[in-house]
């Protein structure tokens, strides 16, 4: 395996929601999320992989624990755009700036895992947003429910950070046996508030 494969976004977005939602056991976590490790890029898919499968044996918490991460790799994400590019999302209609949330989260995507890509479709207000090569749904039987809520959540994010009136929900998972994972968006088509 390649050093950098796992991004830094997603380690240090999961290393901050386990503390936030599972602080008892961060000590047990940072086995594997070690900040050394971290600053200096060398995360490995195997060490990244037994974060995921013991935080799925945690039940519940699995999905906080990762939606909260996907939120915070948006935040992380949507706060290197370049002043020019702020601006510019400023002035867009609503409709662009839902297309621009899309844009950035495929960087997000790609970021997360160098493997990994999203395509995103968006007519009308509503669309899809699949992603290639999920590191989060790469399990050996299938999972009860669908694993990509990092995705969804982050998504759901970043249209709020680009004062679009959106939601993104995980409706087709490879981890629970589907052959893509698939996030639908949809866009209502009034901007926030």
């Amino acid at each position: 395996m390649e050093q950098g494969e796992v991004g830094r976004l997603l380690v240090a977005s999961l290393h901050q929601s386990i503390a936030d939602e599972l602080p008892t056991r961060l000590e047990f976590y940072e086995n594997w999320l070690r900040a050394e490790a971290l600053r200096d890029g060398a995360i490995g898919l195997s060490a990244l992989a037994a974060v995921l499968s013991f935080l799925r044996q945690e039940g519940a918490p699995y999905d906080r624990v990762t939606n909260r991460a996907g939120e915070y790799a948006a935040d992380w994400s949507f706060s290197t755009l370049s002043g020019t590019r702020l601006a510019v999302l400023r002035l867009l209609p609503h409709s662009w700036r839902g297309r621009m949330a899309l844009s950035v989260a495929r960087r997000l995507v790609h970021q997360t895992f160098r493997k990994s890509f999203a395509l995103s479709r968006l007519r009308r207000g509503e669309g899809t947003f699949d992603i290639r090569h999920s590191v989060f749904c790469s399990v050996r039987e299938p999972a009860t429910h669908p694993l990509c809520g990092y995705y969804a959540a982050a998504v759901t994010r970043l249209f709020a950070l680009c004062a679009v009136n959106g939601t993104a929900i995980s409706t087709e998972c490879r981890g629970v046996g589907g052959t893509v994972c698939r996030v639908a968006v949809a866009l209502d088509r009034s901007p926030r508030g």
